[in-house]
């Protein structure tokens, strides 16, 4: 799994989640930028996630993610 092919699936999720079908993320994409993620989208975004990935995101990491480069960094890790 390559950095395309997780950003191409977390578009997917963040659309479906997020019910915006425009939604292109990159690294630098923050809550700030993503209509109605706020704490409580926040945690249903993780289980979408954690859903299309097949693992868990430790706790420890979804606390510390500060843009979705981030994000894409642990999904390539756990996902290795």
């Amino acid at each position: 799994m390559d950095r395309e092919d997780v950003y191409e699936r977390l578009n997917m999720v963040f659309r479906e989640v997020f019910d915006d079908k425009t939604i292109e993320l990159t690294d630098d994409t923050t809550a700030d930028d993503v209509d109605g993620w706020d704490s409580f989208e926040h945690i249903n975004l993780v289980v979408a996630v954690e859903e299309e990935f097949s693992f868990k995101i430790p706790m420890g990491k979804v606390v510390t993610m500060q843009n979705v480069g981030e994000m894409v960094d642990i999904i390539m890790e756990l996902g290795s």
